[in-house]
């Protein structure tokens, strides 16, 4: 994880604007350094680790250096080390700051941040300026590595080499004796780091001892990037809209953002809510002003996933619009336009990840987890057919033992189609692959009674069906978590079908019917026997 390449590629694009001055871009990145090593002390961080900092809270900087004196050193060291007037150094990093720390946070995950920063230590000490550690706290001094100084590396004032006395034989050799030492330290730590490399920014994982003192097993935890969803109709109302975002907190927040742009529409919206996904997204703070750009686009398409944002019209001119309006509404993110379809590819991919998260549940696994890794493969059936492609059948005999193995575990598996043909033969053909699916499982040993199936047709749509991407992405299996009641922890029993998508999102209510004909308030209910 190289911390200050993210920073001075996310951040400094929001600070800077259209002012492409490498000499400020070399001042943010070396604020950054500091920035990192002041977080990194746990005494400074925990005094505002539980508030919300807005993004453009410029106060925030003085929170973090609460001696005025220690701020203004170093907004006076950056300006004069980079040739920049000293107001705007402190401009530049009191607007960078609160940025910056939306960034750490993202990139930590659950992972307390000071402990994110000091275990990615070496990705950002060596731009720390000696002169910082005035402004550092001694903790962040004393956790660098012995014998390795805190280096000026980006500074551009010139080396000054002072005159050796002369009549010392000895003293003249000192470089070079100091050069071999240093040049054996060298060898020594990079034959060290080829016998046992620990990349930087592997998951954090944990080792445990049995009683006898032997090593168990290394768990390592992944936290997926929060991310958003969404395509537009013909007249701009809310197509299709997916978000999964770690907590209620910012659920919430996306939400307001959603209803502010599309209204009573924004209520389609449905939310995976669970701690495998981050809790904070980075575009967050500038979705009041994206979402009504992409609204007035027809039949357009949006993902906000981590720092990058992907966008699609059926358009080419639009697209390209679309894409520089959008980089000018949230500088700090990367926006792209969405690459042409690569089948292939995509399924290949798809089929990796859905085996890397089945491999990743452990013993006992959440049910919701096992729902949301077969979720992830594509199963690509050709066109009119419901039969297995041969690439998924490998998932799916692994599949039917992590079902067979964990008790209580019911699945629905529900068939989505794209709308290049009538409701009534995508229903029906949607139905027909979602059986397709719980045949072959049951074929594996699966018990019948842990599966059920339901055909959604063309009604659920998670992209748009104006583009090849969009249908691509709509014709789809998607595996739930079928429970009827659930005990939450205070002891109160629902019903779980609050907590499971409306499969007639047509209708007003949530009551699992699925649709009949054109008529988008009657339908027929469940067959969990299917």
């Amino acid at each position: 994880m190289d911390i200050i390449s993210h920073l001075t590629r996310t951040v400094s694009p929001a600070v800077l604007a259209d002012d492409h001055s490498p000499a400020k871009q070399n001042l943010l990145e070396q604020f950054y350094a500091i920035f990192a090593a002041r977080l990194a002390n746990n005494d400074t961080y925990s005094r505002f680790a539980n508030e919300n900092i807005a993004r453009d809270d410029s106060s925030f900087y003085d929170r973090v250096w609460t001696e005025g004196a220690h701020r203004d050193q170093i907004s006076r060291e950056l300006a004069n080390a980079h040739g920049v007037d000293e107001t705007a150094s402190h401009g530049l990093i009191a607007m960078a700051a609160p940025l910056a720390f939306h960034e750490i946070k993202s990139l930590a995950g659950t992972t307390p941040v000071p402990q994110f920063l000091n275990d990615n230590l070496n990705s950002y000490q060596h731009h720390i300026p000696t002169w910082a550690g005035a402004v550092l706290p001694a903790s962040a001094i004393a956790a660098k590595p012995a014998a390795t100084p805190i280096s000026d590396t980006v500074s551009t004032a010139p080396l000054q080499k002072e005159k050796e006395p002369q009549g010392s034989f000895m003293k003249a050799l000192l470089p070079i004796i100091g050069l071999i030492i240093l040049g054996a330290l060298a060898w020594a730590l990079l034959r060290g780091c080829q016998e046992n490399p620990e990349p930087v920014a592997t998951p954090i994982a944990t080792a445990q001892q049995d009683e006898q003192g032997n090593e168990q097993a290394v768990v390592a935890t992944d936290i997926e990037p929060a991310s958003l969803r969404i395509a537009t109709g013909e007249n701009g109302e809310l197509y299709a809209c997916r978000m999964s975002v770690g907590n209620e907190t910012l659920q919430t927040n996306v939400m307001n953002a959603l209803t502010g742009a599309f209204g009573d529409e924004a209520n389609k919206c449905r939310a995976d809510v669970d701690d495998n996904f981050a809790i904070d997204m980075p575009a967050a703070a500038q979705l009041t002003t994206i979402l009504p750009i992409v609204k007035n686009v027809p039949n357009a398409s949006m993902v906000i996933k981590g720092d990058t944002i992907t966008v699609n019209a059926p358009d080419d001119g639009v697209l390209a619009q679309l894409v520089t309006d959008v980089q000018a509404a949230a500088p700090a993110m990367t926006v792209e336009a969405e690459g042409p379809l690569d089948l292939q590819s995509e399924i290949d991919e798809s089929v990796a990840a859905a085996d890397a998260a089945m491999t990743n549940l452990g013993d006992d696994p959440d049910p919701r987890d096992v729902a949301r890794a077969l979720s992830l493969q594509v199963i690509n059936f050709q066109v009119d057919e419901a039969v297995i492609p041969d690439v998924n059948k490998a998932i799916l005999e692994r599949a039917a033992k992590i079902i067979d193995d964990v008790p209580d575990l019911n699945l629905m598996i529900i068939g989505h189609t794209d709308s290049q043909a009538s409701d009534s033969y995508n229903m029906e053909l949607s139905q027909e692959r979602a059986n397709a699916v719980k045949e072959y499982l049951v074929g594996q040993g699966v018990d019948a009674s842990k599966l059920s199936t339901k055909g959604m047709g063309e009604s659920d749509p998670i992209a748009d069906n104006s583009t090849e991407q969009g249908r691509f992405r709509n014709r789809r299996i998607e595996f739930m978590v079928n429970d009827k009641m659930v005990e939450l922890n205070d002891g109160m029993i629902i019903n779980s079908d609050s907590l499971d998508p409306d499969l007639n999102p047509l209708d007003s209510n949530n009551d699992d019917l699925l649709p009949d004909g054109d008529d988008a308030t009657q339908g027929t209910a469940v067959d969990p026997t299917n």
